[in-house]
């Protein structure tokens, strides 16, 4: 009985086990890894990365995914970009647009982000498409729209030079005893404990993992199954947006490539978070738990200078790891 105790113990921890001695490996390898300003740069990093997991996790737990998630987050990050250059730029994309309020082409970016995931959700919730396929058509939407854009605006050049309002909205900060705390961090602080609110507190939150544990069931108790999902996929969408105008205000720039593969590094790190893709199970502090777990180990990767091609593959594996213990809980508990 000890023993299998301590089997189940292994298997349900198994992701943590392999992301603890890959951490430990980094460290070995090179110990200058553990610095403030790696921790700084980690966290900076993942802040947006949260908001994107946060974001994304509702439809997860659902029961669905959303491979255009990426997408979106690149189309908000390519308006924000062309409606924000700096406005002494001789050569805007829009040279005649007067100076905007920055949370004017945020707001703007963050609407047009919500109403293609509002298309997704009615896709999934109303007209029954499987969630992959409605997210997968979904992606190449907003991936030929954002092209088309990119190449109509900037001629195919990436759209920087941004205004120093917005960079700094996103990159300004404090330094505290030699740790930097950017205001993107802050921003994140403040979107994963609305996620949390809005999940654990709220009638939608309740809905949410009813319709993720079983719909039939929530179905009979009279949730409205179609207004609740469309409401988490807008709030997904309303996320991406956000987003995505603090990941280009952070970056700096843009193009049409921005956000690729985002959604893979979200979606990995609700699942290494315990974010179950069968739907009904996920919690937000196992999300973020994920997402700093996941940023830690990627970035230490390319610090030791680890082949770029073998950090996919161990990320891969780290994936693989995570669904299939989910999986094995799953049919444990069937």
């Amino acid at each position: 009985m000890k023993s299998k105790s301590i089997k189940d113990i292994l298997t349900n921890n198994a992701i943590y086990i392999v992301l603890l001695l890959l951490f430990v490996t980094i460290i070995i390898i090179d110990p200058s890894f553990l610095s403030l300003k790696n921790a700084g740069f980690i966290l900076s990093q993942s802040a947006t990365r949260m908001i994107f997991a946060c974001a994304i996790a509702g439809p997860i737990v659902l029961g669905g995914t959303d491979l255009s998630a990426g997408r979106l987050i690149g189309l908000s990050g390519l308006i924000t970009a062309s409606l924000l250059q700096a406005p002494d730029y001789i050569a805007r994309v829009f040279p005649n647009l007067p100076q905007l309020p920055i949370w004017l082409p945020i707001i703007l970016a963050m609407l047009i982000c919500a109403l293609f995931s509002l298309i997704h959700g009615y896709l999934v919730a109303k007209l029954k498409v499987a969630p992959f396929i409605a997210s997968l058509g979904m992606q190449l939407v907003v991936y030929g729209l954002m092209s088309v854009y990119f190449d109509a605006v900037s001629d195919s050049a990436p759209i920087g030079v941004l205004d120093a309002r917005f960079t700094g909205f996103a990159q300004n900060g404090i330094t505290i005893f030699g740790f930097r705390f950017q205001f993107i961090i802050l921003y994140a602080v403040i979107i994963v404990a609305l996620v949390w609110f809005i999940w654990n507190k709220t009638k939608l939150g309740k809905n949410m993992f009813a319709i993720g544990g079983n719909i039939e069931a929530a179905t009979v108790s009279g949730v409205n199954i179609v207004v609740n999902m469309l409401a988490i996929y807008v709030l997904a969408g309303l996320l991406y947006g956000f987003g995505g105008a603090l990941e280009v205000a952070r970056t700096g720039s843009a193009t049409n490539a921005l956000g690729q593969g985002y959604e893979l590094d979200a979606i990995a790190s609700c699942v290494v978070g315990g974010v179950s893709m069968r739907g009904g199970i996920g919690t937000i502090k196992g999300i973020i738990t994920g997402v700093l777990l996941f940023q830690v180990i990627s970035y230490g990767l390319v610090y030791i200078q680890v082949n770029p091609y073998l950090v996919y593959f161990i990320k891969g594996l780290i994936i693989l790891i995570a669904v299939v213990i989910d999986t094995k809980k799953y049919i444990k508990k069937k």
